[in-house]
């Protein structure tokens, strides 16, 4: 007879299971890709909910995110501290919240998070640039960038305040059916 190492009680792989699109066994793949960024930090057993965060610069180090140009946006915006340190809880929402089986208004959701930069919840014309910087890797001239922000806001905003709301976002969303495939967006389907 073996000992099996415990990593979860029933009632967090539970919780976990109820608040993500993932199965047990998926879980804990997760908490092993989760522990492998850190392992002198991340403990085996996670059954006294330990309070371990690992920092940004191990988590943007994933093959999922290394070569995305959003990497630090979208771990800061999963991070409950905004600074880009996950908890096992905040790996796992990020993870969970882009996967293929996440629905497409929760992936609308944080898209907009993401490209708020300035974290005020409204896409400005600064947000739109800084945006289509990361997605142009740049190659854009100044002149280009502030064509192609200014005419997004002029067709995507409704109220005509010059920035977008979620609601002006979701409803640009809408128009393009395409935005939101996975790698338009985050550049990598998450596999773990």
């Amino acid at each position: 007879m073996g000992n099996k190492q415990t990593t979860f009680t029933e009632e967090q792989l539970e919780a976990y299971q109820d608040c993500t699109f993932f199965t047990r066994k998926e879980i804990l793949r997760l908490h092993a890709r989760y522990r492998e960024l850190a392992p002198h930090l991340v403990p085996l057993d996670y059954t006294n909910n330990p309070d371990i965060k690992v920092p940004m610069t191990l988590i943007v180090t994933m093959p999922e995110l290394k070569e995305n140009p959003f990497r630090e946006r979208i771990v800061e915006t999963f991070s409950e501290d905004g600074q880009g340190n996950l908890s096992f809880s905040d790996f796992i929402d990020m993870f969970s919240a882009l996967c293929e089986a996440s629905p497409r208004e929760l992936k609308t959701i944080y898209a907009f998070k993401i490209y708020d930069f300035n974290r005020d919840n409204f896409i400005c014309k600064e947000d739109l640039e800084k945006t289509l910087n990361k997605l142009t890797k740049g190659e854009l001239t100044p002149e280009e960038v502030t064509l192609v922000c200014d005419k997004a806001i002029e067709e995507a905003d409704l109220d005509g305040d010059n920035k977008l709301s979620f609601a002006d976002f979701e409803n640009m969303i809408s128009k393009a059916p395409d935005f939101l495939r996975y790698r338009h967006l985050f550049g990598y389907v998450f596999i773990f």
